[in-house]
């Protein structure tokens, strides 16, 4: 669950996504949307599900964990992800309605080794999971122009318990 190793950055897991877009790491079955044109998927050798990168510096990670031992507060979850950055600045957190449940969207503005990089952070729980969503950018425009894409992976964010 760190986002640092990453952007350096990285949360755990590592599912394979299928034709359909599904990823499945063998615990929880889920899709998110696609960030769009001008992100291209990376790899991070399985620190996370899912990450694409753009021209502009920003990285999006998506990851679940469905570990019983992760079953803590949205706060606790979304601080475990900020482990690596320093010089963190909260510029906001809110608590929002997401996939059914409710999430933690936290805006940070820290420091991974020395370089600064503005951050939104979503944090989920549902059936027993654990989902993190990840926009990491430079400071600046990048990340303003990094936001449509997060925008669409989570808006595409289902589960393959959604509906039934």
């Amino acid at each position: 669950l760190s986002v640092g190793v990453a952007a350096g950055v990285a949360g755990c897991g590592g599912g394979a996504r299928d034709a359909n877009g599904w990823v499945d790491d063998g615990d929880t079955r889920y899709a998110v949307g696609d960030p769009g044109t001008g992100w291209s998927r990376v790899d991070f050798d399985r620190q996370n599900d899912l990450a694409w990168s753009n021209g502009n510096g920003g990285l999006i990670q998506v990851n679940a964990n469905c570990a019983p031992d992760l079953d803590i507060p949205l706060e606790a979850l979304t601080n475990h992800l900020l482990i690596g950055f320093t010089e963190r600045e909260a510029l906001g957190a809110q608590k929002e309605p997401f996939a059914g449940r409710e999430a933690l969207r936290t805006r940070v503005r820290a420091k991974l080794d020395g370089v600064p990089r503005d951050l939104e952070l979503v944090v989920t729980k549902k059936d027993g999971c654990v989902y993190d969503f990840a926009l990491v950018t430079p400071v600046g425009d990048a990340f303003a122009q990094s936001q449509p894409g997060f925008a669409r992976v989570l808006a595409g964010f289902r589960t393959d318990t959604d509906g039934r």
